[in-house]
This record gives structure tokens, C-alpha cells and sequence, in this order.
């Protein structure tokens, strides 16, 4: 399955950015799906994910009641609605894809798409 992320931009502290992950290759509705963040000089980190049928998400502490993980699996894609950006929400952005459970490792994602970056600057 191929992964495409899109929807990076700049914005002010406070705004809101949507992320897309379009997958191609296999139906979406296969695999869990989940996203990760790498900031400049940090590890990757996970963000959130959500079950193959969207019934079931999970966020890390520092995008709780902000970031809104959600699925179309008719569109084959994934997004992350996120509000209230901070500027430590700055980092390149990934999309993720696995086949077993919904999991906050990334050795747990089989595929991977390319990033986009999410700059939060005044």
C-alpha cells in the first residue's frame, strides 16, 4: 500500500490545519492507521491513530481535546483535524499504516508516507 500526506502549511499559533493520508494499493478499511510527528532535533513521536473502522482512536497527552483523528474508508482516507495549534506542534507530519493492532510504536506501522510539514509560527 502507498501512503500520501497532504495538508501541511504554515499557520499562527491558535489556528487549525486539516492533514489528508490517502492510501493506494489496498483497500484503507485493511489496515489501522495512525500518525506521527518529527520535530527539528527530536525523535519521531506518536500522535494518534484509529482503528480499521474508526470506531477507535487513540491521541497522545499533548493533542488531547485539540487533534481529531478520523477515517473515510469509501475515500480510502485518513485525516487529522488540528486545532489550536501550538508552535511545538511544528514538525514534519507522517502517515502510517499496520496491520494488527492500534498501537502507539511505530515498529508497529508497516507503511509509512512521505510527511508534510506543519509549521506553527506568528
Amino acid at each position: 500500500v502507498q501512503l500520501q500526506a497532504s495538508g501541511g502549511g504554515l499557520v499562527q499559533p491558535g489556528g487549525s490545519l486539516r492533514l489528508s493520508c490517502a492510501t493506494s494499493g489496498h483497500p484503507a478499511s485493511t489496515y489501522v492507521m495512525g500518525w506521527f510527528r518529527q520535530a527539528p532535533g527530536k525523535e519521531r513521536e506518536f500522535v494518534s491513530a484509529i482503528t480499521r473502522s474508526g470506531t477507535g482512536t487513540r491521541y497522545t497527552d499533548s493533542v488531547k481535546r485539540r487533534f481529531t483523528i478520523s477515517r473515510d474508508n469509501a475515500k480510502n482516507t485518513v485525516y487529522l483535524q488540528m486545532n489550536s495549534l501550538k508552535p511545538e506542534d511544528t514538525a514534519v507530519y507522517y502517515c502510517a499504516a499496520g496491520s494488527n493492532f492500534i498501537s502507539t510504536a511505530d515498529y508497529d506501522y508497516d507503511y509509512w508516507g512521505q510527511g508534510t510539514l506543519v509549521t506553527v509560527s506568528s
